[in-house]
């Protein structure tokens, strides 16, 4: 059996793409957060959650959470909690 992982190495060739637009970022912790970002509009994106959606439902409220409840926040736990379809 042959493992491919051409499906990540795909969802990540626009971010590879767009690095060298994006150095004047300027800040050295500004890597890890855009990888974050991207991280959860990918986890969205492959749930076929509405991006926009899921954003504008979690981030207003997000600074009001404890650490505990980040977890019921992820795309995965929030489209069961809204009776999406996850795929």
């Amino acid at each position: 059996m042959m493992l491919y992982n051409n499906l990540a190495e795909n969802s990540m060739r626009p971010i590879a793409i767009g690095r060298r637009n994006w150095i004047h970022i300027g800040s050295a912790q500004a890597g890890p957060k855009v990888a974050a970002i991207f991280s959860v509009v990918e986890s969205c994106r492959r749930l076929k959650i509405p991006v926009r959606k899921y954003l504008a439902a979690v981030l207003p409220g997000l600074s009001n959470l404890s650490i505990q409840q980040l977890a019921g926040l992820t795309p995965n736990a929030w489209a069961a909690k809204q009776n999406l379809p996850v795929s």
